[in-house]
């Protein structure tokens, strides 16, 4: 199955019975397979639709065509990583050209939480990543919150 066809499926259900609440959609951005694995299995199901892009170029195009309800982005993304795709996302939102979507960073290290920060992602997980963790940080951004980790608990209400 792809994953365009899983979210026309999705749609088609929500405009044959327009009273059921939408299907959350959620954009992956990552070129590896572990980690497209790990969020797809931890946040796809009937209730939410993952579709992946596997290069932060596709990003911009991606949330313009789909609309998505989330966007997790893969710090390490071939040759335009989660930070330039975050800022990217901003910049496009503060000109009017795509409306605000809440951003999930997956980090590989407590050190790259500055670059999340600056980035302007509402939230970020340091890998390795598990399953409840990823569930946790997209149920809270999907409900306008913040989900952060690698900043000590007196930075916390600094950084939001």
């Amino acid at each position: 199955m792809t994953w365009s066809r899983s979210i026309e499926c999705a749609r088609s259900y929500s405009r044959v019975f327009g009273n059921v609440a939408p299907v959350p959609t959620v954009l992956l951005a990552t070129d590896a397979d572990w980690i497209r694995d790990e969020v797809d299995s931890a946040l796809g199901d009937e209730l939410t639709t993952v579709t992946v892009v596997q290069a932060g170029a596709q990003v911009i195009g991606a949330v313009a065509e789909l609309k998505p309800d989330l966007v997790v982005l893969d710090l390490q993304i071939g040759n335009m990583g989660g930070m330039a795709c975050c800022m990217a996302l901003r910049l496009e939102e503060s000109g009017g050209r795509l409306p605000h979507v809440p951003v999930l960073m997956l980090l590989d290290r407590a050190a790259d939480v500055f670059l999340a920060q600056r980035s302007g992602a509402e939230g970020w997980l340091i890998k390795p990543l598990d399953s409840f963790r990823l569930r946790r940080a997209a149920n809270a951004l999907l409900a306008g919150g913040r989900f952060v980790e690698g900043i000590p608990s007196e930075s916390v209400a600094e950084a939001l």
